[in-house]
């Protein structure tokens, strides 16, 4: 039987996406976009528009193939309580590692499936990838669900609580991934930094993936400022495989907004843990971030994160317009930003970001920095430096490989000749 999977949504879901692909292909089902017989929809509920269009796609999949199996899974299924018409199986954020007994189920009954659970009791489901096909880099998800319940967002409602993949679990992935040739991996999850596995922190992973030989680099999708301790900041310092790029959240740079979003922590905090980071290690990339127009923020307060954003001298700044989010306890939280204001505010910030990222990239022109090349296209190789500078490269190189190289003023969307 030939397949295809939608994802919408972040890291996660493409983990589990891809994991997902794993096991539909060791059991000998073929990918297909054009003529699958089996549609996986792994849908997303960050905000009402990605309810919308999680929706949308189930009802597009069915329209244009009626006959296909369609599997509804993931967080917008498990918001709605598998209420939804246009799937014939229908999974929660747990057990999408049995999907294909519910396809076999399925094939041998014709019965509606829907396994829905109560998130806020379940374990860790186990998944795991032993090589990417379509990726150099390899992600692998260590920790599911988060405990921080920040008043705009859903997620603590539809992952659950804290939960964490075995410690030895993790290391014994990552030494297939690595086997299989993989150079640089991404530890991901939805609260990485809560990772804790029997008293076993992400310190602790850390320290022992560093000695994996064949690994190169180690990245860490993204990671909350309270959790970044002292012994984190001196392996930074320490161990080379660790990338020069940090992603930290920020979220607002207004003390008033932050509290209301019920962050957990100020702007002197931030401001300092920051500059311990880059004592750590100087230049370090240092990306985020930031939701604009959020209840209550008015021009002083936008005005106070803005500064606040060129003080810290981000690499780069993802900027979010406030999307109000149905079952949140920022839905009722001061008053409302007009849509006009937001988008003004959210130009001035995409303004500031393109700038400070020129002014970043600008310090390493001149400078010998390591390549992975991760794709080739119209006869140019692209890859990131281990501080996630984007290169574009001519010459004799291969995907998946390593290269030093010069940076040049044409750094971006031009060509940069090797050393």
């Amino acid at each position: 039987m030939k397949y295809y999977i939608y994802t919408l949504g972040c890291k996660v879901n493409n983990y589990e996406s891809e994991y997902i692909k794993s096991l539909l292909d060791k059991e000998g089902f073929v990918f297909d976009e054009e003529k699958p017989d089996i549609i996986i929809i792994n849908t997303c509920t960050v905000t009402n528009t990605s309810d919308k269009k999680s929706k949308k796609m189930i009802k597009r999949y069915r329209r244009s193939f009626p006959n296909a199996i369609i599997v509804a899974m993931g967080c917008y299924i498990q918001y709605v309580n598998g209420n939804v018409e246009d799937a014939d199986i229908i999974i929660g954020n747990k057990d999408k590692s049995k999907i294909i007994n519910y396809i076999k189920e399925y094939i041998e009954n014709k019965q509606k499936i829907i396994k829905i659970y109560d998130m806020n009791n379940v374990e860790f489901e186990d998944m795991e990838i032993e090589k990417y096909i379509s990726h150099t880099r390899a992600f692998v998800k260590i920790e599911d669900g988060c405990n921080n319940f920040c008043s705009y967002c859903i997620i603590p409602y539809v992952r659950g609580r804290v939960r964490s993949k075995d410690f030895y679990k993790i290391i014994e992935e990552i030494n297939h991934l690595v086997n299989n040739g993989h150079k640089e991996i991404v530890l991901t999850g939805i609260h990485t930094g809560q990772y804790n596995s029997n008293g076993k922190t992400l310190y602790d992973l850390l320290k022992e993936l560093v000695k994996i030989n064949k690994l190169e680099r180690i990245r860490i999708s993204s990671i909350e400022v309270v959790e970044i301790n002292d012994d984190i900041i001196d392996l930074i310092k320490k161990e080379s495989k660790l990338v020069s790029h940090l992603h930290i959240p920020l979220q607002s740079g207004s003390d008033k907004i932050l509290k209301l979003m019920n962050r957990r922590y100020d702007k002197e905090y931030f401001k300092e843990k920051i500059e311990k980071i880059r004592e750590s290690r100087k230049d370090i990339s240092i990306t985020t971030d930031l939701i604009v127009g959020f209840n209550g923020e008015g021009e002083k307060e936008f005005v106070e994160s803005y500064e606040f954003c060129k003080e810290i001298g981000f690499s780069k700044i993802h900027i979010f317009p406030y999307s109000k989010r149905d079952g949140t306890k920022a839905c009722d939280l001061g008053e409302e930003v007009d849509e006009k204001s937001k988008k003004i505010r959210v130009d001035k910030f995409l303004e500031l970001s393109n700038i400070l990222e020129k002014e970043y990239k600008a310090k390493f022109i001149g400078k010998t920095l390591e390549v992975l090349i991760e794709e080739e296209k119209n006869n140019c190789f692209y890859g990131y430096t281990d501080n996630y500078i984007k290169v574009i490269l001519k010459g004799n190189y291969m995907r998946n490989n390593v290269y030093s190289v010069v940076l040049n003023e044409s750094n971006i969307c031009t060509f940069i000749e090797k050393n």
